[in-house]
């Protein structure tokens, strides 16, 4: 992911709960059958928002919970790996999933919009920066006017259409805010844009290859596929909210450092390693969970099962979409619905390691625009230079969405032989070898992920949304995809795991939370139907519909 241009829109309010004054949750004694597990919360996935569900729970004095996690380690989609090796022989290492800190520096206390509403954002610390100062992460400036461009005949500065594509940008933005203030229909990014005035062409590669570098290297989709209000409202929530910077971690250690660490205050064990505490089960494969009103237990592929009073379902929202879970009994209609609504978009990190440098070395970013088709291999990042991992020789080029679960289904070498062509056409002038380490991740294969990160398409509405959140009876959900405002950020996961764990620990004390100054007790609220915008009797001749048709 990668900034864009910022441009306020209103704060979306992400927590609608139901106000139920003096809700008790009452906790029902299980039998001991001597196979299953008892325990009070059963917290299913040990990433950002199970870890940080955890903690708030902790913090709360409720320490009877266990952490069910698929992988071997903590940090869920904050994933590492070591890659190639310096002078010395020892490895590298790179982050094959979320690698930014996105928004700091302070944002704003309040703003003007554009279309004279006035929105006040509370000018705040991005906590995943805090976790970061506090953990000593080791991060980088990410530099994005640091850019050349190129296409299939090497180096062609098509930099003027950035700013064609900004001045777009802060137009739709101000419509995205109307739209939303007015309450009026959502369109798709594409429309927004167009009706900017941003309208390139299909064969126009460099206009197709700055749209890119501008939208879907964001959200792991296409404009097309994408919700103008909600996909502008969670960029400029986030960078008005907490600053425009946005720095990209290069620690030793891996991004998941700051949720080893936060785990290690609350986690224990002899040797200081937050794995080894018995309240973390790792390499556990949850494959079915059955809830009620009373509890909920969960069973996993190693033959255990943990009963509890509360379950909190941290899966991304691709675990949800594949099945790759079986709820007993079926999530009700509005659950599904809302979990099939939204999108998991999959971002692929292809990273390299060459003998020596052909590409400049005072440059981050290489754009490039490819003559046939649009997010072929379009971004490449150079990692060997000062501040990141000097001296490295990696390079690394980032696929999206269709081109993402094409690299992903291929070979390494069919992949590695496609990238030289383009890097041969991008530098025809320098000798472009094979590279000597060659990775990348298959985050739409991996059964614990299938994807990246979510996305909001057009058709969604904050109502649909808030039915991905909603618990159905003791099965409580959270993640990145269930914020509202932060989706798709490491943030958003930080927020929701916190809410949650929060939210759990007051039903089993029997007190209310507060969030954002209101008050909710209780269950969260979820729609049971929600309606459209045309009613029946509007689908007659005079709008072109015909008539004989209502009768079908």
């Amino acid at each position: 992911m990668k900034m864009r241009l910022r441009y306020v829109l209103p704060f979306v309010a992400g927590w609608i709960l139901q106000n139920c004054e003096g809700y008790v949750a009452q906790q029902v004694p299980f039998r001991d059958d001597g196979r299953c597990t008892r325990t009070t919360v059963a917290i299913l996935g040990g990433g950002v928002t199970g870890i940080t569900a955890a903690q708030a729970l902790s913090n709360a004095s409720i320490d009877d919970f266990l952490i069910l996690e698929y992988r071997d380690r903590l940090g869920g989609r904050l994933r590492h790996e070591e890659f190639g090796e310096d002078e010395n022989g020892d490895p590298y290492v790179v982050e094959l999933g979320a690698n930014w800190v996105h928004g700091v520096g302070m944002g704003v206390r309040g703003v003007y919009s554009p279309t004279q509403y006035r929105f006040m954002l509370t000018r705040s610390e991005n906590p995943i920066w805090q976790l970061a100062r506090k953990h000593n992460l080791a991060v980088t400036h990410s530099n994005y006017s640091s850019i050349r461009t190129y296409n299939e005949t090497g180096f062609t500065d098509y930099r003027h259409l950035q700013r064609e594509y900004a001045e777009a940008y802060r137009t739709a933005s101000k419509e995205a805010g109307r739209i939303m203030t007015e309450n009026l229909q959502d369109q798709t990014a594409r429309t927004g844009l167009a009706l900017a005035g941003w309208r390139p062409r299909k064969d126009d590669s460099a206009a197709q290859a700055v749209e890119w570098w501008n939208w879907d290297w964001e959200s792991a989709q296409t404009p097309d596929s994408s919700s103008l209000v909600f996909g502008l409202a969670s960029e400029n929530i986030t960078f008005q909210q907490f600053g425009l910077r946005n720095e990209m971690v290069i620690d030793p250690r891996g991004y998941s450092a700051i949720i080893n660490g936060e785990a290690a205050t609350f986690l224990y064990s002899e040797n200081g390693d937050p794995r080894m505490d018995p309240r973390v089960r790792l390499q556990t494969q949850v494959t079915e969970v059955d809830y009620s009103d009373k509890g909920v237990t969960i069973r996993n592929r190693d033959g255990t099962c943990v009963e509890a009073a509360y379950a909190i379902c941290t899966f991304s929202l691709g675990v949800l979409q594949n099945d790759a879970v079986n709820f007993r009994p079926a999530l009700p209609e509005w659950k599904q619905t809302a979990i099939h609504k939204y999108t998991m978009g999959t971002y692929t990190k292809i990273f390299m390691q060459f003998e020596e440098m052909f590409w400049p070395n005072d440059t981050q970013f290489f754009l490039h625009a490819s003559p046939t088709t649009r997010g072929y291999f379009p971004v490449f990042q150079s990692l060997s230079m000062e501040g990141f991992l000097p001296g490295s020789n990696i390079l690394f080029v980032t696929v999206v969405d269709t081109e993402a679960y094409r690299v992903e289904r291929q070979s390494d070498a069919e992949t590695q032989a496609e990238i030289l062509d383009v890097l041969r056409q991008m530098f025809p002038d320098k000798h472009v070898p094979k590279p000597k380490a060659f990775f990348y991740p298959r985050w739409s294969e991996e059964p614990w992920a299938y994807g990246s990160y979510s996305n909001w398409p057009v058709g969604t509405t904050l109502e649909i949304h808030q039915n991905l959140r909603a618990n159905v009876q003791r099965l409580w959900f959270a993640g990145e995809a269930t914020s509202s405002a932060y989706f798709g950020f490491a943030h958003g996961a930080w927020y929701e795991g916190k809410e949650v764990g929060e939210h759990v620990a007051a039903l089993l004390q029997g007190k209310c939370v507060t969030l954002q100054g209101q008050k909710a007790c209780g269950e969260r609220r979820h729609y049971e139907m929600l309606h459209g915008t045309t009613p029946l009797e509007a689908y007659n001749a005079i709008n072109g519909w015909p008539t004989s048709s209502v009768e079908l």
